[in-house]
């Protein structure tokens, strides 16, 4: 199954998987919001795959059947999800940086874009079963 294996599958695959793990993120800012000294965190994700996508220049995929042949082509690596703290600001007298209103935006934002990959991702399995039942 082509279709299923390639890269705009990993890749709705990868942005799940940064969704779900942004989620994790988000909440635990969320009860951490009032944890003295405490510093929220974020997930990168859609803005690593954008500066990838910058950098790639459509071309050819070859198969490769010997490790001695050249290497052209896109591989279709797909980045991972990258946490990082705001060690940077404060927003409390407690030198915490949460700010529970801008985390729950966040989460909700985080609910549609975790859906719109979901609904991109049954999209592409419906066109598959489309294609093997030849309807």
């Amino acid at each position: 199954m082509g279709l299923l294996n390639g890269v705009s599958f990993q890749r709705l695959q990868a942005g799940m998987s940064a969704a779900t793990t942004r989620q994790e993120v988000l909440a635990n800012n969320v009860a951490n919001n009032d944890t003295p000294n405490f510093k929220r965190s974020d997930v990168a994700f859609e803005s690593i795959l954008q500066e990838q996508e910058k950098g790639l220049k459509p071309t050819l995929k070859a198969k490769v059947s010997d490790a001695r042949h050249f290497q052209f082509g896109t591989g279709g690596a797909v980045p991972s999800a990258v946490i990082s703290t705001d060690e940077s600001t404060s927003m409390n007298n407690n030198d915490n940086n949460v700010d529970i209103d801008r985390e729950m935006a966040l989460s909700a934002e985080n609910q549609l874009r975790y859906n719109s990959y979901i609904q991109q991702i049954n999209s592409q399995i419906s066109m598959m079963r489309t294609v093997v039942e030849g309807r």
